[in-house]
């Protein structure tokens, strides 16, 4: 069970320079995602300044956002933590608050093991019922890798765990993760520059940090490959690349 197919927008949250969240300029990019075509947004603590909030002010910006969508696509709140305690208290209370679907980073810094990612991921599907998790794979930033037998473990007996965000840069470890489960997981490109090679791979889509700046232009380029048009997407990617390398 897919929570989204398409182009997901990680949305970094402004600030003011009081560091306050700026709910006015929130909204409005909120509203761009959506007239861009963007499939699902992406609301937490991965990208931007958002670290810099507390619990309180981090649940606020999670309610916000289910409040201004309003329905119209999916938002999944990222709310993985190193604590596995906090991980499930922010996973609860999105759910509660009507977020359509969590994306559980490991736990970083900690250097889990295997089987404590296990535990983890369990702990936290447990915790909160029956809403859809994807796993979140950035083992550069996190220090430790969700291995293709792992997550192949959670989904065959976590009913919840419905798919993977795949960071790690290694396509023949995504590869292994789709051979692993029938190609039936979930599985988005959390790079911007594989997202073609992920959709290759019988990936659902991508969750796209670029796509803050050019959300039309990714929301085309996954629709395009799922349409056939692999030439015109394969341009798309392209592209990315060459704005990629811009960056500092």
């Amino acid at each position: 069970m897919e929570i989204f197919k398409g182009s997901g927008t990680a949305v970094a949250v402004p600030l003011h320079k009081d560091l306050s969240v700026n709910y006015e300029k929130m909204e409005a990019s909120l509203e761009r995602q959506i007239a861009c075509g963007t499939d699902a947004v992406i609301i937490g603590r991965t990208v931007g300044e958002t670290w810099v909030l507390s619990e309180e002010e981090f649940m606020s910006v999670i309610r916000f956002t289910i409040d201004k969508v309003a329905s119209r696509i999916p938002v999944i709140a990222e709310t993985g933590s190193n604590n596995t305690k906090t991980a499930m208290d922010l996973s609860r209370d999105a759910a509660e608050c009507g977020a359509d679907g969590l994306l559980i980073v490991t736990p970083y810094y900690n250097k889990t093991t295997q089987n404590g990612l296990v535990e983890y991921y369990s702990a936290v599907a447990k915790a909160v019922g029956p809403i859809p998790i994807i796993a979140d794979n950035a083992p550069d930033r996190t220090g430790c890798n969700l291995l293709p037998g792992t997550i192949a473990k959670l989904y065959r007996d976590i009913e919840n765990i419905v798919g993977i965000k795949e960071t790690t840069g290694d396509i023949t470890q995504a590869a292994r993760v789709m051979q692993q489960t029938d190609g039936r997981i979930g599985l988005y490109s959390g790079r911007d520059d594989q997202i073609v090679p992920i959709l290759a791979l019988g990936g659902s889509g991508a969750i796209s940090r670029i796509a803050n700046e050019i959300p039309k232009v990714i929301h085309d380029m996954v629709a395009d490959f799922f349409s056939g048009e692999i030439h015109e997407s394969r341009k798309l990617q392209f592209h990315i690349l060459s704005l990629l390398e811009k960056e500092p």
